[in-house]
């Protein structure tokens, strides 16, 4: 079925409604359940990569260095 052949079948279906009342119908409720199913799968699909995820962060070396001399400088002081 092409697109427009379903949207010449959808707009007699539309003249049928009252014309001071709108709503998203049942194509907005479709299209909001295709997109929170589509998050949803996203979101099952990044959990499952980040749990892969095997991250050791290296030390800093400024911080390395910080702790030798102080720990330079404490042994120094005890002898």
């Amino acid at each position: 079925m092409y697109a427009t052949q379903a949207l010449t079948d959808l707009v007699p279906l539309a003249a049928e409604l009252d014309k001071n009342k709108v709503t998203p119908g049942v194509l907005g409720f479709l299209v909001f359940a295709a997109l929170a199913v589509g998050v949803w799968l996203l979101m099952k699909s990044m959990n499952r990569h980040m749990g892969r995820v095997d991250f050791v962060e290296a030390p800093d070396p400024d911080a390395v260095a910080a702790d030798a001399a102080a720990a330079g400088a404490g042994t120094a002081k005890q002898k």
